[in-house]
């Protein structure tokens, strides 16, 4: 297993485990603590790690397409030649091929039924927890998970049948 090379996003893994373990077994005797912690952070580090390999999966065509300083009122020009600057080596092809690809994600978006493309962009795209997100949506952890399971199948199917592999 990898660890968690960022030291902001373990201690936030942690904190997480820490409030899950308090939240979800206040009754429990102290000396079964530790045990039931190992197990909590285990799985919430393995929820990182799956919803970063799913998000770099899905986001990662559209961050290519600005940098990280970009601010909303800087020039369409100005933005242009620091894209050309960051990445020397492309093409106006690869540029074109580049958007035309972040229009087919967008569109197979689009595609989605509401509640499929509601779990996907919260889960995926806002970072939320199952739980959250099952709040945030108002039904049961289990739906958002069917939800997003659904989602991320239609949306591989459509993307390989349109000639896309992320």
């Amino acid at each position: 297993m990898y660890g968690v090379r960022d030291e902001s996003a373990a201690l936030d893994i942690v904190q997480d485990a820490m409030l899950k373990l308090t939240e979800r077994y206040p009754d429990r005797p102290t000396e079964e603590l530790p045990m039931l912690f190992q197990r909590i952070l285990q799985n919430t580090i393995n929820d990182f790690f799956r919803r970063l390999k799913v998000r770099n999966t899905w986001t990662r065509p559209f961050s290519s397409f600005f940098s990280k300083d970009t601010e909303d009122d800087q020039d369409v020009m100005e933005m242009l030649e620091s894209l050309q600057d960051d990445h020397p080596g492309e093409t106006p092809e690869s540029n074109l091929l580049q958007q035309q690809t972040l229009a087919e994600i967008e569109t197979a978006l689009e595609k989605l039924p509401a509640r499929q493309r509601e779990a996907f962009l919260l889960r995926y795209w806002e970072e939320l927890d199952v739980a959250e997100t099952a709040a945030a949506m108002g039904c049961s952890e289990g739906s958002v998970k069917t939800h997003c399971s659904r989602a991320v199948h239609a949306l591989s199917s459509t993307l390989k049948a349109r000639g896309i592999k992320l």
